[in-house]
């Protein structure tokens, strides 16, 4: 029987480690992996157009699934090229494996063509990143790698020269057992102790939650419904705590909304579970601050706290509900409830009235309709920009609906490719890429990988011919806009000769009938849907001293830009809310 190779056996510990798919583009020195890769019906190789697509691909893949998902780039140009999805796989906690194959192993630090070390460049964006230099090396180094992505949540990169990577291994990799899923943590009895006291001796406690409630759902709103605390959210946070919520009082940040703001700055005892969220002008500083989340590192690094709990969320809320006394006083919750009702009811006319009739068309209105027509357990992946307020305002979490962004690493053009993965998992699931013109056109040979699979994601382009984040950031700061335009072809026609159907959309009486004929096609589609690209207008009492990003001041701006169906779970949740 002949040895095997380090290519094979590397695509073997892969296939034990759950990968079925390896997202890249092949090439000189990763051609030994492909060809492993080729002859291992356990894996599947993906060809991209770009491998920043394979990346963001294997990314989405992995918040999908739980599972490690895996890419891989040839030396030099081609892995570099990997490192903006692995950014953001890595700030998702995304578990990846990265392969970033090398020059071969004796031209290294000899400036040969191509040279680059990416055992050195990935670091940052990576729990683990080594060169595999011998091959006595496997599978140990490939193991500890898995270990870290998975067990740590994020990137691990594993750089291999073509060389030795087509070399035979000195023994066939024992089947050693690999970690593939990540335990829970449950703090430790002192901190529970002191969270307890904390939370008993406030009047008023409020609940801000992140993504880190993943699976906590139930639990949160056991714990909120007991100490009869107002729940707030970040964005990362939404698809997975305002569904079924009687104590939601909307989004904090840039693009929240409702009174998100007022519960986390009025309340005794403001409770961080599960979140990163960076804003640290949305935070108080004159209240008592508690955290709980699974990453120590995450722990008072936004803001001041006085108690720092290391912990899963679902298991920290398990130890706190039977130990907490009741609060009979509701009045604060109330009070909140009946202020996010009536923010929103201030907003949600702002562009939704006569929208039916307005040329461009409103982008809410657009959102508003692909919310509405989209099956109840979509997956929506949402480009940077204005698309993530559109998705922030106006897509309507279930329990069964994701929402994919870049939304901590904050990237543009991420929407298309983290389709592909998402379609890859299941292609039975629909798949909804919210793209901006923007985003789209920067990653738009990856439109062809949809082709070529015949994945039947359903891109929604938001086609205003501008950069609408950028232009506002620049208004805002008191400078005039200026390198926004784009000048965009007929997408529809662009997508047809690329043999996709597609539609454009210029009047909004043709947007509902040309989505439910997108959604209803059984492969890929393409929605080219001209929007307005004034639909974010500035108040004219906007200052300099406004500046750009994610400030405060702001957020102003964003708050007239409506609501959709929140408004209707505001109204449904103030009818806890006893009448004198």
């Amino acid at each position: 029987m002949a040895k095997q190779t380090i290519a094979e056996q590397f695509v073997d510990i892969l296939a034990r480690a759950g990968v079925r798919r390896l997202y890249g583009v092949v090439g000189d020195s990763l051609n030994p992996v492909v060809d492993a890769v080729r002859r291992n019906s356990a894996v599947e190789w993906i060809q991209v157009r770009h491998e920043e697509t394979a990346a963001f691909a294997a990314g989405a893949e992995a918040q999908i699934t739980g599972r490690l998902a895996a890419c891989a780039g040839s030396c030099g140009p081609g892995n570099l090229h990997l490192i903006n999805g692995l950014y953001d796989a890595h700030r998702s906690m995304a578990p990846v494996l990265a392969l970033a194959s090398h020059i071969p192993s004796a031209e290294i630090g000899l400036g040969y063509f191509q040279e680059t070390h990416p055992d050195q460049l990935f670091r940052e964006c990576s729990h683990y990143c080594e060169l595999i230099s011998s091959p006595k090396q496997m599978p140990r180094l490939l193991h500890t790698a898995i270990q870290n992505a998975v067990g740590r949540g994020g990137v691990s990169v594993v750089s291999l020269p073509g060389d030795i990577a087509a070399a035979p291994a000195p023994e066939k990799a024992a089947k050693s057992a690999l970690v593939t899923t990540r335990p829970t943590v449950r703090p430790g009895d002192a901190e529970i102790d002191a969270l307890v006291r904390m939370i008993d001796e406030a009047g008023r406690v409020t609940l801000f939650c992140g993504s880190g409630t993943a699976g906590a759902h139930a639990e949160v709103m056991e714990f909120a419904g007991k100490i009869k605390s107002p729940v707030g959210h970040a964005l990362r946070g939404k698809e997975f705590i305002q569904y079924d919520n009687p104590y939601d009082v909307g989004m904090s940040g840039l693009l929240g909304y409702g009174a998100a703001y007022e519960a986390t700055h009025e309340c005794d005892l403001l409770i961080l579970l599960g979140t990163d969220f960076p804003y640290n002008a949305f935070l108080p500083d004159d209240v008592r601050i508690a955290q709980v989340d699974v990453r120590p590192e995450h722990l008072g690094r936004r803001s001041r706290l006085d108690l720092a709990v290391w912990g899963d969320v679902r298991e920290t809320l398990r130890c706190l509900i039977p130990r907490v006394r009741p609060k009979d006083d509701r009045r604060f919750l109330d009070r909140m409830l009946k202020k996010h009702a009536d923010a929103l009811e201030g907003v949600v006319r702002a562009y939704t009235r006569k929208a039916e009739k307005h040329v461009p068309l409103h982008p809410e209105y657009v959102a508003a309709v692909v919310d509405e027509l989209a099956d109840d357990d979509a997956v929506f992946t949402v480009d940077t920009g204005m698309c993530n307020v559109w998705a922030a305002r106006y897509l309507t979490p279930n329990g069964r609906r994701r929402v994919i962004g870049s939304f901590s690493h904050g990237s543009m053009a991420n929407a298309l490719p983290m389709a592909i993965g998402a379609q890859f998992t299941d292609r039975r699931r629909q798949v909804v890429s919210m793209s901006g013109d923007g985003g789209f056109t920067m990653l738009m040979g990856d439109f062809l990988t949809l082709v070529q699979y015949d994945l039947p994601v359903k891109v929604v382009l938001f086609n205003n011919s501008a950069l609408s984040m950028v232009e506002l950031e620049m208004l805002v700061a008191g400078l005039p806009s200026y390198g926004i335009t784009n000048k965009n072809p007929d997408f529809a026609e662009v997508a047809r000769a690329c043999g996709v159907f597609a539609l454009r959309v210029e009047k909004p009486k043709h947007l509902a009938g040309a989505l439910k004929s997108a959604f209803r096609h059984k492969g890929p589609a393409l929605v080219d849907v001209v929007t307005d690209p004034n639909a974010l207008s500035i108040p004219p009492k906007i200052s300099a001293e406004m500046v750009t990003g994610f400030a405060l001041s702001a957020s102003k701006i964003v708050l007239d830009g409506g609501v959709g169906r929140m408004l209707q779970m505001a109204r449904s949740n103030l009818r806890n809310v006893p009448r004198p």
